[in-house]
Parts: structure tokens; C-alpha cells; sequence
């Protein structure tokens, strides 16, 4: 039988762990959409790999909160990878974006950062613009919550406020950290990326726009000490190059083998 699973941050547990209350939203779905009733069994995840199995206590009602009896922990329906993977990739349009949380969420990214490029299709704009920014972002986070439910992860990856080139380029470091920039042009293949390094356990994958990078931002990131890597001869749709970066990286140092 499929589990049915909640989200709920550590912070919703009361002390001791022994009982969690639901959000509005989980309640609403809990007691609406799958229709569980006090005695039924449910999962509830917090976000931060761990998963406790549960007994609905109350399934709440006129804004109240579920709350549920955790019985004990059990292993989420997946693992995750060894590998930290963070996802740069430029702003795109409308439901392009929202594919590619959705869908790199299900492959096992670790955080997500949306990037403001010279060449994005969406732009950073002035205060008056953060309303709708803020907007996209809780709804991006919203997507990546339903696509750990579904895809059984029981940690979900961290989706930032949009940031500007610079600031990922020169903030994206670490002793551990593997950091590659993909572009169209001018950079190694993969499968020398893959000889020359050891198995990293921390990488950072920067994905361009469709209209992909400039001079001065290839330049940048070279000087910054970034391996930049060109994917084969087609040229790839910004979404399908950030999803296919995210698999082939996952192949290579994580767990989709």
C-alpha cells in the first residue's frame, strides 16, 4: 500500500516528539482530499531525512490543525544520494522553471538557486518587483515539497532567493566543492571532468539561459576557478540542459547508477 506522507518541520513536534500538528494546508489534505480520520495511519516527514510512522489523533476541522501520535521512526521510501548536489541555473519563464524544481527535486538535488544572468529570460527588477518575486519563490517551494512527497525523499532541497551571477560565481566555494559551469562553447567534455576528478561529495552545477552565457561571465567564472564543460554537439533547451546536468552528475558521483 502507498504511504500516505505529510510534511512537517522538526518545530512541529512537540517536545519529546511524541505527537506533531500539521499545517493548515497538510491538514486540509490529510482530512479533505485522502479523507484519514482518527485510528488511520499516516507518514510524516520533516524535511531533514527523517520519517516517523503516525496515527491520526484528530484530523482537525474549521482551521484546525491534524494532529497525529508518532509511534516510532522507519526508513523513508528512498534514500538519499551521497552526493550534495546544488543546482544553479539561470531564470526562466513561467512553468519552465517550475519544471525543472519539480524535476530535479526528484533527482535528488540538495538546494536549488535561481540565477540572474546576463542573458535570462527574467530579470531582477527593483523593490516595487519583490512582491511578485517572493510569490514565485514560495511557489517554487511549494513544488519542490510535492515533488519529495511524491518521489518518497524525506529531505527536502533548499530553493533560494534569486541571486545575481557575481554573487554565485564568487560565494560557491569550498574545499570540498566541485564547481561547473556548463555552457555551449569552449569548455572539456564530461568524460574528462569525470577522470580528472576525485569523487567529490559536494558539487555545484551552473546552467546558462537559452540565449547562454557572455564572454565576460564565462571569463568570470574561469578566473573564479570554475570548470566550464560542454555537453555534445546539440544545443539543448535551457530546462532539458539543467535536468540533464542534474542526472548526469547524479550517474557520475551520486546514487542513479
Amino acid at each position: 500500500m502507498t504511504r500516505r506522507r505529510f510534511y512537517a518541520p522538526p518545530g512541529a513536534f512537540a517536545e519529546g516528539g511524541a505527537v506533531v500538528a500539521l499545517s493548515e494546508e497538510e491538514s486540509r489534505h490529510l482530512r479533505d482530499v485522502l479523507r484519514l480520520r482518527a485510528g488511520d495511519e499516516a507518514f510524516v516527514f520533516d524535511g531533514e531525512g527523517r520519517e516517523f510512522r503516525c496515527v491520526v489523533a484528530e484530523a482537525g476541522g474549521r482551521g484546525a490543525a491534524a494532529r497525529l501520535e508518532v509511534r516510532g521512526p522507519v526508513e523513508p521510501p528512498s534514500p538519499e544520494s551521497p552526493l550534495e548536489l546544488t543546482l544553479a541555473v539561470a531564470l526562466l519563464k513561467g512553468e519552465k522553471f517550475d519544471l525543472v524544481v519539480q524535476k530535479a527535486t526528484e533527482l535528488g538535488v540538495s538546494s536549488i538557486i535561481p540565477v540572474s544572468t546576463g542573458r535570462s529570460d527574467v530579470r531582477l527588477r527593483d523593490e516595487r518587483e519583490e512582491s511578485g518575486r517572493a510569490k514565485r519563490v514560495e511557489r517554487w517551494r511549494r513544488l519542490a515539497l510535492e515533488a519529495a512527497k511524491q518521489s518518497g525523499r524525506a529531505r527536502l532541497p533548499r530553493v533560494a532567493e534569486p541571486r545575481g551571477f557575481e554573487l554565485v560565481v564568487e560565494n560557491e566555494e569550498g574545499p570540498e566543492r566541485l564547481r561547473v559551469l556548463f555552457a555551449e562553447r569552449g569548455g572539456a567534455g564530461l568524460g574528462a571532468l569525470a577522470a580528472a576528478s576525485s569523487r567529490p561529495t559536494h558539487v555545484t552545477a551552473l546552467v546558462g539561459p537559452e540565449g547562454g552565457w557572455d564572454d565576460e561571465e564565462l571569463e568570470r567564472a574561469r578566473a573564479r576557478g570554475w570548470t566550464v564543460v560542454t555537453l555534445g554537439g546539440r544545443t539543448l533547451r535551457a530546462e532539458t540542459a539543467a535536468l540533464a546536468v542534474c542526472a548526469l552528475l547524479q550517474h557520475l558521483f551520486g546514487d542513479l547508477k
